[in-house]
Parts: C-alpha cells; structure tokens; sequence
C-alpha cells in the first residue's frame, strides 16, 4: 500500500506500509515542499505520484528505512540524476542527506 501525505504517519498507517517488505519501508520525499510517499515496490511509482501532484523533480528523492535496525538509507535508482550533480544511487549532498533524514524523523516519528 502506497501512502502519500504532509503530515506524521500513524502507527495503523506504518503497519500497512510494511506490508510490502516487512522489514523496509521505501520512502520518496519532496523535501521542498515537505511531502512524503511511502510502502511502494519501487521508487518510481512514489516519485510518479508525487510528480502527479505538483512536485519538481529536483525536489524528489528516495530511500528508505530498515525497520530491524532503524536506520535511515539514502539509496534509489531515482537519485541518479546527473543534471542535478548526483551521479550515484545514494544522495551526495550533505546538506539534501540531513534535510532527507530529518523530514524521515518527522514522518516516521512513531517508530524512530
């Protein structure tokens, strides 16, 4: 189940994004306008919802977190976009990285 909001996810909510993975939670975020799209297969389809509704590419960027340990990841086919200097899966810029995992915090704060 896909999940798109701006505000906290809720325990129920978090209980049916795991349904995909169990153990991962895919997130793509829009860290301009503070939006976030959670429990897809595949990044794209996050990144395509969010697009939908008014996001800029520039804006979006994936990852997820590891529900066993809690960590924050960085990594997803979507963040490789050369135009915007990130040539990797994993976000390179600090300063996107720590807005990333802040925003992450915010969303996920029931379980992190």
């Amino acid at each position: 189940m896909i999940l798109t909001k701006s505000q906290p996810f809720t325990k129920e909510e978090i209980k049916k994004l795991k349904e995909e993975f169990e153990v991962y939670i895919k997130t793509v975020i829009d860290i301009e306008n503070k939006v976030c799209s959670a429990g897809m297969n595949r990044h794209f389809e996050g990144e395509q919802i969010l697009l939908s509704q008014g996001s800029k590419q520039k804006d979006l960027w994936g990852g997820g977190i590891d529900l066993e340990t809690n960590e924050i990841d960085f990594n997803s086919f979507i963040n490789i976009r050369p135009r915007d200097n990130n040539t990797k899966n994993e976000i390179q810029d600090e300063e996107i990285k720590k807005v990333y995992k802040k925003l992450t915090k915010y969303f996920f704060g029931e379980i992190l």
